[in-house]
Formats: structure tokens, C-alpha cells, sequence
């Protein structure tokens, strides 16, 4: 890659009950950590194909450093997410980054386990021509928002958690004018009807 490019993970350290909230009802606390666990460290398996150029962060919040290496292992910069709402947060960890001298910078949960390392790569490659990338997840928000330089109006009134995040979202994008790329629709799993789609996949919940 010709230009200094980073990807940040944010996650949450899977402890009972802090974690996969709206799916303890339905799940327990124990196995909605369980699940917490699985999908991040499959994310940080994704993380791991990508070319060693990117810096790879996992911004975390809840348990410590030690225990995010012993977890996920020392190939990434871990760092604390900072404090505040998601927008507040997503927007500083961007302008960070992009004070550091980054070029190009993606964010990610660790909610959506369709995500791969392949669109990790294509958010990239379209970052090198348009102004954002976004991929939209099926419930109305994204999983995944990348910028090519720091834009902090995408992160202000956004109704997060909400089926009006991506719309919205492109619609500010839009009144700035930035050209905007759009990756494939995938599914997030934050809810009970979630579920079904780890079906699919390898794990037992």
C-alpha cells in the first residue's frame, strides 16, 4: 500500500453481563460474553491477513491491556477507546490517527461476523480514490466507515443504534459534498432475530 493506512477494531472485553446486552434475555450473560468473544477474535483473525503495512489497532474498553494481549495476542496496538458516545468516540480515535500522519483510516466493530478480510481490503482500495467508504449493514446502520481525511460532521447527530445511521450518515456525506463508495449489504448480530445467522457459521450459542 502507497499511503500510510490504519484499521481500528472496536470491541469490548468480553466480561459477563458488560457485554451483548440486548442478547442476555435471550442468551444469559455467560453465553452473550461467550459470543462477544467468539466474533471479536474471529475479527482479529480477519485483521491478521491484512498487509502488514496497515497498522492494526483494537481500541477496547472494559478490562486491560494485559488481558486484551493474552487474549487477542501482540500483533496489534491495542488502545483504550476514548470516553464519551460512539460519535464522540469514533471521531477522536479518527483525528488521531490522523494527526499521526494517516492517510487512511477504517473503522470497524466486531458485530458483523460476515466481514471479511476481502472487504477489509476493498475499503481500502476505494479510500484511495473516494472521500469515505461505508458498508451498510441490513438493520440500517453500517459496519464498517472509513475516511480519507478527517470529516467530524459524520459523527454529529447521529441517531446511533437506530435503523437511521447509514442513511443519515450518507446524507450529511452528501451535503459536503465528499464522494462516498459503498461496500456490499451484510448482517450485524446484535439482536435475538440475529441469531439465526451464526447458523451459518462456526460456532454453537
Amino acid at each position: 500500500m502507497d499511503r500510510n493506512a490504519c484499521l481500528m477494531l472496536f470491541t469490548r472485553y468480553p466480561e459477563a453481563g458488560n457485554t451483548k446486552t440486548r442478547l442476555i434475555p435471550h442468551l444469559g450473560a455467560e453465553r452473550a460474553a461467550e459470543l462477544q468473544r467468539w466474533m471479536t477474535a474471529s475479527m482479529a483473525r480477519e485483521m491478521a491477513e491484512l498487509c502488514p503495512e496497515i497498522d492494526r489497532q483494537i481500541h477496547f474498553s472494559g478490562g486491560g491491556l494485559s488481558q486484551m494481549q493474552a487474549w487477542l495476542g501482540r500483533q496489534f496496538n491495542y488502545l483504550p477507546q476514548f470516553a464519551g458516545g460512539l460519535g464522540h468516540r469514533l471521531h477522536q480515535a479518527f483525528m488521531a490517527n490522523f494527526r499521526s500522519g494517516m492517510e487512511a483510516v477504517v473503522a470497524i466493530g466486531a458485530d458483523c461476523p460476515e466481514l471479511s478480510s476481502c472487504h477489509l481490503e476493498q475499503a481500502f482500495k476505494q479510500l484511495q480514490t473516494h472521500d469515505v467508504v461505508l458498508g451498510p449493514a441490513a438493520d440500517g446502520g453500517y459496519y464498517l466507515i472509513g475516511l480519507s481525511r478527517p470529516q467530524a460532521q459524520l459523527f454529529e447527530n447521529i441517531p446511533w443504534g437506530t435503523g437511521e445511521v447509514f442513511e443519515r450518515t450518507v446524507a450529511i456525506a452528501t451535503q459536503l459534498n465528499l464522494s462516498i463508495a459503498t461496500l456490499e449489504q451484510l448482517r450485524d448480530v446484535d439482536r435475538p432475530e440475529d441469531l439465526a445467522l451464526l447458523k451459518q457459521m462456526p460456532i454453537c450459542i
